[in-house]
């Protein structure tokens, strides 16, 4: 049964984002550098911070643990979490180590300077332990874990490990945003997030084309024992990586700030796992929760109502007359209420199409008005053909079929026969 409201633990490295936004309208005489007269000055969360706003946005609850210095830098977060609703029981603060800060400099929207203000040493072993114990509590009431790695110094690969151990006996999910060649220390994990970038780091391997991608991410997957890998491709979208591989692709829109779009992709795809969706799911909520932070300036976040009308709007403008074809079983009949005239079904799994699939599917539109054909799903194809099949999958089966002209919809089942679906219509 799921939780009303699901309870995420957050360990990772925090960060102070600071912001000064100005204007420039002058060279310094001083030095050949622009001058900036500063209008407005504002602080974020950054880091494990930014994961624990945007879970707070999607309408989870959060803990936090993390490590903060005796600074100003720490006094803010405190303030800011207070305002966000989240507890800051578990923040240790370690003597003379510096909270992260970084502070940008802006002028008429443009970057013109980052000052960092930090320590990364990993943190001590009494600091390790006192983290430790806070989440062998919070885990108790928290439904998963989730690790946000900037390599500050936090989750140094003791602590990493220990808390993934924790979790695996609590039987508790276990998402990381890594960083970082290292990735034994979060071997076992659920759900690992790198960037393109960051998955280049630790194969140490070319991937430029995606069968190298492919490769790639499938070998780190196995060494180290993921259940998934969803790999973030900025303009590309994502390609998530289980026992089945599923690319979600980016939708054309304007890009204002990926400042922190991680933090909302690892964020979004806990919500929508615990809301009840699957993997591909969650990532395809994932995808439509980062276009929405990357249009908004900083360390943003994406609510439930902006993700829905992003879908909405997408699902808009992308849709063709055969994307509409495609639909899932409550849309079918939702539409067939409207339909004046004789239903035809069939169904299959259509793997190989071939010309006599398309004289049969031009027979059966001709016995009524709409066609309606069943597709297999690829996990009932595997058990009714075999493990080497199908030769492709579901997305690009369906496909195929709804360009066809005889055919009017394309509906999906699980199960190896259609019985329940032929029932439903």
């Amino acid at each position: 049964m799921l939780p009303e409201r699901p309870r995420v633990l957050v360990i990772g490295d925090l960060i102070l984002d600071h912001y000064i936004d100005g204007a420039c309208e002058r060279i310094s005489p001083e030095a050949p550098v622009q001058v900036v007269h500063a209008a407005k000055e504002r602080y974020i969360p950054g880091g494990a911070g930014n994961v624990a706003r945007n879970l707070i946005a999607l309408g989870l609850e959060v803990r936090l643990g993390s490590v903060i210095g005796e600074d100003t830098a720490a006094r803010i977060l405190h303030e800011l979490f207070a305002k966000e609703g989240i507890e800051t029981d578990g923040l240790v603060c370690e003597p003379g180590r510096t909270t992260t800060k970084k502070s940008r400099v802006t002028a008429h929207m443009q970057q013109l300077l980052r000052i960092d203000k930090e320590t990364t040493e990993p943190i001590s072993r009494s600091t390790e332990q006192q983290i430790f114990t806070y989440a062998e509590k919070a885990l108790e009431t928290c439904d998963l874990l989730l690790l946000s790695d900037y390599a500050k110094g936090v989750l140094t690969p003791r602590l990493t490990r220990n808390l993934i151990a924790l979790a695996k006996a609590a039987n508790r999910p276990i998402f990381v945003d890594p960083k970082g060649s290292d990735y034994e220390k979060y071997r076992g994990a659920t759900l690992v997030t790198p960037n393109k970038k960051e998955l280049q780091t630790v194969c140490n391997c070319d991937l430029s084309t995606q069968e190298k991608l492919h490769e790639a991410a499938k070998k780190i997957r196995k060494r180290y024992d993921f259940t998934a890998l969803l790999v973030t491709l900025s303009e590309a979208g994502m390609t998530l990586f289980t026992d089945q591989t599923v690319h979600i692709p980016a939708h054309a829109q304007e890009i204002f700030d990926v400042t922190g779009a991680g933090d909302t992709v690892i964020a979004a795809f806990a919500a929508a796992r615990l809301s009840g969706k699957s993997l591909s799911q969650s990532a395809r909520y994932a995808n439509a929760a980062a276009a929405v932070v990357v249009s908004k300036a900083g360390s943003a976040v994406a609510t439930p109502e902006e993700i829905a009308r992003y879908e909405t709007d997408t699902a808009k403008s992308a849709a063709t007359p055969l994307d509409r074809k495609i639909v899932t079983l409550p849309q079918l009949l939702e539409t067939l209420q409207t339909v004046r005239g004789k239903v035809v079904f069939t169904n299959g799994c259509f793997d190989l199409l071939h010309p006599g699939h398309v004289r049969y599917l031009e027979a059966a539109k001709a016995l009524g008005e709409v066609l309606v054909v069943g597709l297999n799903s690829d996990d009932s194809v595997r058990r009714l053909k075999g493990p080497a099949r199908p030769v492709n999958r579901w997305e690009d089966r369906a496909t195929l079929l709804a360009a066809l002209a005889s055919v009017d919809y394309v509906v999906g089942f699980e199960e190896d026969t259609p019985y329940n679906l032929i029932r439903a219509i």
